[in-house]
């Protein structure tokens, strides 16, 4: 049976069914969330271990090669997967932004624009190893801030100062005050109960 003109067909695929990023945003903020906290405590841990071998037990840096790389030592010295973690970090802190608001999003967004530079870092070192041209006129490939802060501890320092305001962030995000609440499209701070004001006693 035709459909008459005042009730037209409905369309296949429906224009308000949300994309990924709005679904990443909004219904599974939290999970991606929890997902992506998952693996920069992962990429933590590889890095705190490896300063535990340097500092603590006084291995040479060449064999502090964290937990992963105790079975699998060419992951310590892969510019690929240094630079694949680098992206997928700046990715994930650029496709998550929009379901922070008000004070989150700003700590949010620093830790983006931070990111961005480490990114930068990892790509020079990446370009490097692939062409097999070292900047700076180094021995081994190196990175501008490298130059004058060894590749150890500039990387701690570098996922250390992503990783605070990552932090500062998601506090912000699961307390945020009403303006903040009203703006949010995702339920990672709950939902406020609504409460009703006792009626008064009648005299």
């Amino acid at each position: 049976m035709a459909h008459s003109a005042a009730h037209p067909a409905p369309h296949p695929a429906s224009s308000s069914s949300p994309g990924l990023v709005a679904r990443l945003n909004g219904a599974h903020h939290k999970l991606a969330l929890n997902g992506f906290l998952v693996v920069v405590l992962a990429h933590w841990a590889e890095h705190l271990v490896q300063a535990y071998q340097i500092w603590v037990l006084g291995s040479p840096r060449p064999q502090a090669r964290g937990v992963l790389g105790q079975w699998f030592p060419w992951l310590v010295s892969s510019e690929w997967l240094h630079y694949g973690y680098a992206i997928v970090m700046l990715v994930f802190l650029f496709l998550l932004r929009p379901g922070f608001t008000g004070r989150a999003r700003t700590w949010w967004t620093i830790a983006l624009a931070i990111q961005f530079w480490h990114h930068i870092e990892h790509l020079l070192l990446l370009i490097q190893a692939q062409t097999g041209t070292i900047f700076f006129g180094q021995p081994v490939v190196t990175s501008v801030v490298q130059l004058i802060v060894p590749r150890v501890e500039l990387h701690l320092f570098y996922n250390s100062v992503v990783f605070i305001p990552m932090v500062v962030a998601m506090y912000l995000h699961l307390r945020p005050n009403d303006r903040e609440r009203e703006q949010m499209s995702c339920s990672c701070a709950g939902h406020r109960s609504e409460v009703r004001p006792l009626a008064p006693h009648a005299a």
